[in-house]
């Protein structure tokens, strides 16, 4: 049998999964099994306890008084204890069981609650049985225990729906896959892949490892993974995801990642990873819920004693103290926080956001001032050569390009990717580099057919002393990288990066939310500015290096601003680690960015907007749950404790026990529609 104990005593972090921590997709599916299997033991003892309770009801004396009729059996007392001692051991294990786990780990809650207040209640009619002057309280008890487990039983039902959206990443990749050996080919389960497999995708197919077109192209669906609704295109030597669907053509790819270090695995690992850490709001919660329980006791054996000062029956007391010991139970507040956690991980990372600190996502909600890199974010970083210029005699354009070429084939920068785009165009053949190396945040060097080239910004000709040429500049939207041969300036490149038109939008968004948004590049002043005035920002940093990046978050910081920096998770690591939140963007397939709170598989700015409205309402539904979970009990402790009872109004244990569940259930269902958020934060920017 599960232990609900711990399903529940490890601060009832209700999202985490039962794995060993290798973040392997079977490993997601035993978590989720875990779920199931705990739903369906829970439904299992509700029912079985339900039918015995019939009886139980049909022979207690008092509900025969309460109805009218009469039928004792021989010994009825004796049946009545036998019935109700299968129901309290065996119906109410997962309690019991949870009680003492929370006593090993000195942790009194919820279960320590219950299990007290079940427990006072079947040893004293127990007693009352085998000789001690009293009325039993069989049928309360057996009634209580089994809406403890039918509020159980629903809540448990609620937390599986919270790990489904996770679970639909899990189950994203198809069990096997179409892998080519010559001119065959063969079905083979996917753990049998191997890096460097060529696989064949047919049309609907889902996409089954991490890897690079061979042949063909085809538009891919990749909404589930990124958020991107619309199909991607995908040609020769590009990355596929594992997971995403192909459309109407067929594609070969070459597998680059498999099992634990894929994309999807990865995503599910961060994920995982971030349900399980606690944030701010979850230890105020945990807080909360220890503290209540110490005073659920406290009022409880309080409860007892008043009522006994005052005259009343012992029975009468001793329901007026289970009563409030049943619905003081913190289940409500140890689920307000984690349930909220567990959902709005799981949406997010379906909509392209994958968080890896979870008090940083929580305080998205306070920035007041947002740093972006320029290239591949604000623009599209889709480069294209407008202009090649020689200064140097001794070299032709074409030279200059050729010679360059060597230097940037293996980047994945958008300006390298923008010159080897044109190398194509005019069918270059690129020569090969020999002592690469890049120069930090100016360009990259090496030796290429016995000359030393330089591929690097203006800074770099600024730090030298080289002059720039005067007509290097012509569009003031153009980037520039300027190429030297054995120290000599002898060319440049222009290239011109468009404006996303998302960028626009989501620039009204962070304008509409107070939010200052500024922008740091590489580029020259001329550049920046026209970017920063297209799109009318609140300030630009131009021809500024990685380590100037952290000066200027600092800056910011030192003037009281709550900073969200983006960048690359590369370059702007130091930056993205100062910031009070760091956003890596455009990291693609690579989720591996050590420095960032927050990753943006795309590199749209609105995924950002996005982020901070979706991270506004998931804060504004955990204020609301423990506002619920507390506020709820500040009116029904008192109730339970019979302030009202000289007006006629009693509040029975088993009533406590539906409110008690009703609460939490009430808490589970708002968590749930945090689904409809994402929708709308999104709705919000496309008004």
């Amino acid at each position: 049998m599960e232990n609900h104990e711990q399903h529940n005593h490890e601060k009832t972090d209700h999202s985490k999964m039962d794995h060993s921590g290798s973040g392997e997709i079977p490993m997601g599916m035993a978590g989720h099994d875990h779920h199931k299997m705990m739903v369906a033991d829970f439904r299992k003892r509700f029912w079985i306890s339900t039918i015995i309770t019939i009886p139980i009801l049909f022979f207690s004396p008092m509900i025969q008084e309460f109805f009218g009729y009469e039928y004792l059996l021989p010994g009825n007392s004796y049946i009545l204890f036998a019935l109700s001692s299968f129901v309290y051991f065996w119906g109410a294990w997962p309690f019991l069981k949870g009680f003492w786990g929370e006593m090993k780990a000195k942790g009194p809650g919820m279960m320590t609650l219950i299990s007290m207040a079940i427990s006072v209640a079947y040893f004293y009619s127990s007693a009352t049985v085998f000789g001690l002057r009293g009325e039993d309280f069989f049928w309360e008890l057996v009634t209580l225990i089994d809406i403890m487990l039918l509020g159980h039983w629903l809540e448990m039902k609620s937390v599986l729906g919270a790990s489904k959206a996770l679970q639909l990443l899990v189950s994203m990749l198809p069990a096997e896959a179409h892998r080519v050996k010559g001119d065959t080919i063969e079905d083979v389960k996917l753990e049998d892949l191997l890096k460097g497999d060529v696989i064949l995708i047919k049309p609907g197919e889902k996409v089954p490892a991490d890897g690079i077109i061979t042949e063909g192209s085809s538009y891919l669906n990749e909404s589930m993974l990124t958020g991107e609704s619309k199909p991607v295109k995908k040609e020769l030597n590009e990355k596929v995801i594992g997971g995403s669907i192909n459309g109407n053509s067929t594609l070969k790819v070459k597998v680059e990642h498999t099992g634990k270090d894929s994309y999807l695995n990865k995503v599910i690992k961060l994920v995982e990873d971030a349900q399980k850490t606690k944030s701010k709001m979850q230890n105020f919660s945990d807080r909360a819920a220890k503290w209540l329980t110490y005073i659920a006791l406290a009022i409880g054996f309080g409860t007892l004693a008043v009522w006994l000062m005052l005259g009343y029956p012992f029975v009468f007391a001793l329901e007026r103290m289970v009563t409030v010991m049943i619905i003081a139970c913190p289940h409500a507040l140890g689920l307000a926080i984690p349930l909220v956690v567990a959902i709005s991980t799981a949406i997010s990372a379906q909509n392209g956001l994958l968080i890896r600190n979870r008090t940083a996502f929580e305080e998205s909600r306070k920035i007041s001032a947002l740093l972006f890199d320029k290239t591949g974010t604000l623009t599209k970083g889709d480069f294209g050569v407008t202009r090649i210029e020689s200064v140097d005699n001794a070299y032709s354009k074409d030279e200059i390009l050729r010679l360059s070429s060597a230097l940037e084939q293996s980047s994945e920068h958008p300006i390298a990717v923008g010159i080897i785009k044109k190398v194509k165009e005019e069918n270059v053949t690129v020569p090969k580099p020999e002592n690469f190396n890049a120069i930090t945040g100016k360009g990259v060097e090496a030796d290429v057919e016995g000359k030393k080239v330089k591929v690097v910004s203006p800074g770099y000709l600024r730090d030298e002393k080289i002059s720039i040429p005067e007509d290097a500049y012509s569009d003031a939207a153009e980037t520039v990288v300027f190429v030297l041969i054995d120290g000599t300036l002898s060319g440049y490149i222009a290239l011109a990066d468009e404006i996303r038109p998302e960028s626009f939008e989501a620039i009204q968004v962070f304008k509409k939310n107070k939010i200052k948004v500024l922008m740091a590049t590489g580029d020259n002043e001329k550049t920046a500015k026209a970017v920063s005035d297209k799109l009318g920002l609140d300030g630009y940093y131009s021809e500024v290096l990685p380590h100037q990046k952290v000066e200027i978050v600092t800056e910011l910081q030192g003037k009281k601003e709550f900073v969200a920096m983006t960048g690359d998770g590369v370059n702007d690591a130091p930056a993205l680690a100062q910031a009070d939140v760091g956003i890596a963007v455009g990291s693609g397939t690579d989720v591996a960015a050590e420095t960032a709170d927050i990753i943006l598989v795309n590199s749209n700015p609105q995924d950002i907007a996005s982020l901070i409205l979706f991270g506004k309402a998931t804060f504004k539904k955990m204020i609301q749950n423990l506002i619920w979970a507390t506020g709820y009990n500040i009116v029904a402790i008192p109730l339970a404790a019979g302030v009202l009872y000289s007006t006629g109004f009693v509040l029975g244990p088993a009533v406590a026990a539906v409110f008690m569940s009703l609460s939490t259930i009430i808490v589970a269902i708002n968590a749930q529609l945090l689904k409809g958020k994402m929708r709308k934060s999104e709705q919000q920017q496309d008004a």
